[in-house]
């Protein structure tokens, strides 16, 4: 399992770790069935290219609200949404390559238009 720290490049500087989840059975399985999530970890959903349909998500089989962030290929926050369980199906306003889930406290720390930068960790 590869985690990477996830930075925004502004102030002020949320860092959180996040499990890179690059693969089919890794995306489809996400956070579903987990009983909760640390204040500082989550997921990052990745797309080979910006798209609406595949990054959009479901919050069934979830057990807890999430923060989820749109990220484009410059990294840049693009939207964002408090997703609440078990609700059918999320789609992000713009074509997006990567999807954030973070805890649900973390909203108010992100813009649309945050820069993200990934670090590389195990």
């Amino acid at each position: 399992m590869k985690i990477v720290e996830v930075r925004k490049s502004s102030s002020p500087f949320t860092v959180v770790n996040v499990k890179y989840c690059d693969t089919f059975l890794s995306k489809l399985i996400g956070l579903m069935f987990s009983r909760k999530l640390k204040h500082d970890y989550g997921l990052v959903l990745v797309e080979n290219n910006e798209t609406r349909i595949n990054t959009s998500i479901h919050m069934m089989f979830m057990n807890y609200d999430l923060t989820i962030l749109w990220l484009d290929k410059q990294m840049v926050v693009i939207d964002k949404v408090l997703a609440r369980k078990w609700v059918p199906i999320y789609i992000p306003k713009k074509p997006a390559q990567y999807v954030i889930e973070l805890h649900h406290s973390k909203f108010s720390e992100y813009s649309i238009g945050d820069k993200l930068i990934f670090i590389n960790g195990d």
